[in-house]
């Protein structure tokens, strides 16, 4: 056990918080009680609430949830930084989506969080050489909650995956960290063609709603790109792209895009 997990395990605030709402949850709301004990409160610790909370999510007659949380919890202990992602991209959607009342509420109800989380452990499966079970999980992911992330796409951690529906993420993707997108957002490649064919996303980028990044391309850092666009060439640092096809609009008038989710465009960026 490393020192950071070991930590946890005796100290953990975000923890210790999401167990505190939700005991202030199953009080007001009795319906909700014995899902509030299940997922949470019968749970000591952040990383066996999670894989309950997913298992429960995709488990079936045929891989029931019981036999899944098994495999979760064996890769969460195998590697740390599966559940230090899950807690940056927690993190990030109580900061950044203005629906989210809570951390409880992400962590139960989001479906963007909890796609995430499975590509995560999906991703972990895959290098291990279970690809199998990999793809199986990436197969019920999109089967359940209209998200389909590839299990072999390089991802970071602090990512927001907004409502999520209709997300698409190609197998040579990289998504660096602290990046945000809507739904519809398609991370894809250009033809069938293989090798390395997918778009390279820098930190801090924000992707609208409904847009299209294709082909191998690279969109800089702290850019932003708008909604419903089809982005075909890259797109510098600190910039705007948007159109079908895109174009830039110039500076991003955001510093930080994916933290600020301003879907709108100010006149410096469209040129009034």
């Amino acid at each position: 056990m490393n020192a950071t997990v070991a930590k946890l395990c005796t100290q953990d605030p975000m923890w210790d918080a999401i167990r505190q709402m939700a005991g202030t949850l199953a009080a007001e709301e009795p319906v909700l009680e014995n899902f509030i004990h299940a997922h949470v409160l019968n749970h000591s610790r952040f990383e066996a609430a999670l894989s309950h909370v997913v298992a429960e999510r995709i488990g079936n007659d045929g891989v029931p949830a019981t036999l899944l949380r098994q495999v979760f919890d064996a890769l969460f202990v195998a590697d740390a930084q599966i559940t230090t992602a899950a807690r940056a991209d927690l993190a990030a959607v109580g900061e950044r989506d203005p629906a989210c009342n809570s951390l409880l509420e992400a962590l139960l109800f989001f479906k963007g969080f909890h796609a995430l989380q499975l590509y995560r452990l999906a991703n972990a499966l895959l290098h291990q050489g279970r690809r199998s079970l990999a793809y199986y999980l990436q197969s019920r992911m999109a089967l359940v909650f209209g998200i389909d992330i590839n299990p072999a796409a390089r991802l970071g951690s602090g990512i927001m995956i907004d409502h999520g529906t209709g997300v698409v993420i190609g197998e040579t993707t990289v998504v660096e960290n602290g990046v945000s997108m809507l739904q519809g957002v398609t991370l894809g490649g250009t033809g069938k063609h293989a090798g390395d064919r997918h778009p390279k996303v820098r930190e801090g980028v924000m992707i609208g709603a409904g847009a299209g990044v294709f082909g191998n391309i690279e969109i800089g850092a702290y850019a932003k790109i708008g909604a419903g666009s089809v982005v075909l060439k890259a797109v510098p640092p600190h910039c705007t792209a948007g159109g079908v096809p895109s174009r830039l609009l110039g500076p991003c008038a955001e510093r930080e895009p994916a933290r600020e989710m301003d879907q709108s465009f100010g006149g410096e960026e469209a040129g009034w």
